[in-house]
């Protein structure tokens, strides 16, 4: 079984990572979590290109390390993995058991840390086309199959790709809220994890306030409450920091899927 590393870099992700020029804006405060921004200094020049416009961040080989892991600190990967290998092991099954659908894969940076604790199958999906070509440029071979639509619609080709494959297991990492994943994509991931999978993912603790306007607050305690997912854990965490360096709090939740989610329960959003 391979060693989990702080940076699951191949060499030549290493070295554009090192590369890369960089400028973060300066602020005393306000910026909202969506609107952050950063300058790099690529061939074209110097460009200004926003962190939820991914597919223009994965674009540039190592800007999405450099600036979310590096300079932000983002821990959410390595949260997940450190609770969920010992809920599954403590449930008799082994990481080699698994056969994860990572939704939100982007390029393939979560995958990579699992893989580095012993789970071996991995399909991502993502809805940008830059995602799929930045995980087979920085991390090929890592990813059984790697599915590009909404997985509410998925074009013909990409349902029956995701068709082939069976999973127990769905991760979804710092992906939800903020419109990058609604709530309908997320139920539909869920819904496609065998029942008894498990299901991991992580949400900012706004999203998951009385006051949450997403919808996935309701969602999410409707799972738990009427038993579509057991919560085995529920855990608040730092995330990461903000362009401001103010910590960013999440919560991770890891647990069993029980049943599908009705689409009744959509209804609200």
């Amino acid at each position: 079984m391979s060693q989990l590393t702080t940076e699951p870099y191949t060499s030549h992700l290493h070295e554009a990572i090192q590369s890369l020029e960089v400028a973060l804006p300066v602020l005393d405060s306000g910026m909202d979590q969506d609107e952050e921004w950063i300058v790099v200094n690529t061939e074209c020049g110097w460009q200004k290109i926003r962190l939820h416009d991914y597919g223009d961040v994965y674009v540039v080989p190592g800007l999405y390390e450099k600036w979310v892991y590096d300079l932000f600190q983002c821990r959410s990967p390595q949260k997940v993995a450190d609770l969920l290998l010992p809920a599954i092991q403590e449930a008799g099954q082994a990481p080699e058991d698994l056969t994860v659908l990572d939704l939100g894969a982007g390029n393939g940076y979560v995958a990579d840390v699992l893989r580095g604790r012993g789970i071996e199958r991995f399909v991502g999906i993502d809805i940008f086309e830059q995602a799929a070509a930045a995980a087979q440029r920085d991390r090929p071979g890592l990813y059984n199959d790697y599915v590009v639509g909404d997985l509410t619609d998925l074009p013909a080709d990409q349902e029956s790709l995701l068709a082939q494959h069976s999973f127990n297991c769905l991760t979804c990492v710092a992906a939800l809220g903020f419109g990058d994943i609604p709530p309908s994509v997320f139920a539909a991931a869920f819904n496609r994890i065998e029942n008894g999978g498990w299901a991991a993912f992580t949400i900012k603790s706004d999203f998951m306030s009385k006051d949450d306007r997403s919808g996935f607050s309701r969602l999410i305690r409707r799972m738990l409450s009427d038993g579509a997912m057991d919560g085995d854990v529920h855990e608040p965490f730092v995330h990461r920091v903000s362009t401001d360096g103010n910590e960013l709090v999440y919560e991770a939740l890891i647990g069993r899927k029980r049943r599908d989610i009705p689409g009744g329960w959509l209804a609200f959003n």
